[in-house]
């Protein structure tokens, strides 16, 4: 699987329109997307999944007062339940010589909601469009339940994963799977020599402890990792022993890694519940950083941190204070196809 700043050919993701992500704050959430794809479009192709033909014309009409219509943004009319791709659709690798391939994961919505049967079906018609080698991992004949969100990749052979949501026996998504059972599939599938196992996510993740909330490579050697300095904050335990854990950590070659910490925005909440706002949800595209950011003063240090650490691109922040109300932010909603 290549890193994800390497080169793309494509960012797929859908359109959003299932109200009940953003109780309240559905409004607002397609002109955080028309700001998303105008971005986007100015450096890569944009694969934007749509229900049917009405929905492609209310996009349409709010994406060009957005100003972001473009020759680069392509429309597919197939039905979804949710709009995070990162999860229900495919996940892009390279084989032997260049050739694109599509690992299209069973899809269970996190293994908690019961309305995804349009979901499970996406990474195939990505797959299909984009003239992917279709592959679905097994193993003992069972499909294998895996999310894009809970993985992420150094492009030479380490990828970094967290035990609260591969071995949680609260939210099992693959019954009887040990540890030993995922690194073989990691390394089949992924081609990954490495594993790293962090623990537990942060709090309010509606999936259970993703890495990509959480520590993100940003360099074949180096980890961007989510800190929280406040001792009596809810995320302070988990985040200090994923540090700990990184500093214990080999990548493929048997090297340590280059640990960069970024602190926690101050707390979202909605009707008393945590929100899993979180500066590595970020998403790398061609030329680009999506950074969410929340009006909250560590906004500077996340955007700062993300300028050093990708010189060559332009860092831009979207303000994800209502889009967090859904559970994601930019790196949950996108889906990168690899150039080849």
């Amino acid at each position: 699987m290549p890193a994800e700043w390497e080169p793309h050919a494509a960012t797929w993701l859908g359109w959003p329109h299932f109200r009940g992500d953003w109780p309240g704050k559905f409004d607002p959430i397609p002109w955080v997307y028309a700001e998303i794809i105008r971005n986007l479009a100015r450096h890569e192709r944009v694969e934007l999944v749509v229900q049917d033909s009405p929905a492609e014309a209310k996009a349409r009409k709010i994406l060009d007062k957005a100003g972001a219509v473009s020759p680069n943004l392509r429309f597919h009319r197939w039905k979804t339940d949710r709009v995070w791709t990162r999860d229900s659709g495919c996940i892009f690798v390279r084989s032997g010589g260049n050739l694109l391939q599509a690992l299209h994961f069973r899809f269970n919505a996190w293994a908690k909601y019961p309305n995804y049967v349009d979901d499970a079906k996406l990474g195939t018609k990505m797959a299909r469009f984009a003239r992917a080698e279709e592959i679905n991992p097994v193993k003992s004949k069972v499909r294998v339940v895996l999310e894009g969100g809970s993985i992420d990749v150094n492009g030479l052979g380490t990828l970094i994963t967290t035990e609260e949501c591969l071995l949680s026996k609260i939210q099992e998504r693959n019954p009887g799977f040990s540890r030993e059972d995922y690194e073989k599939m990691f390394a089949e599938y992924f081609g990954a020599q490495r594993v790293i196992w962090l623990g537990n996510g942060i709090v309010g993740d509606d999936t259970h402890g993703h890495v990509d909330d959480i520590t993100r490579f940003v360099a074949p050697n180096t980890v961007l990792t989510m800190v929280e300095p406040n001792t009596t904050d809810a995320n302070h335990a988990a985040l200090t022993d994923n540090v700990r854990r990184l500093n214990a950590a080999r990548d493929q070659d048997g090297k340590k890694l280059n640990i960069v910490e970024l602190p926690m925005p101050k707390p979202v909440a909605f009707e008393g519940r945590r929100l899993p706002a979180s500066y590595a949800n970020f998403y790398i595209a061609n030329g680009i950083v999506l950074a969410p950011v929340f009006n909250d003063p560590n906004d500077r240090i996340a955007l700062n941190t993300l300028a050093e650490l990708f010189p060559s691109r332009e860092i831009v922040p979207i303000y994800s204070g209502d889009f967090i109300w859904g559970f994601g932010a930019m790196h949950c909603m996108t889906q990168q196809q690899p150039d080849v």
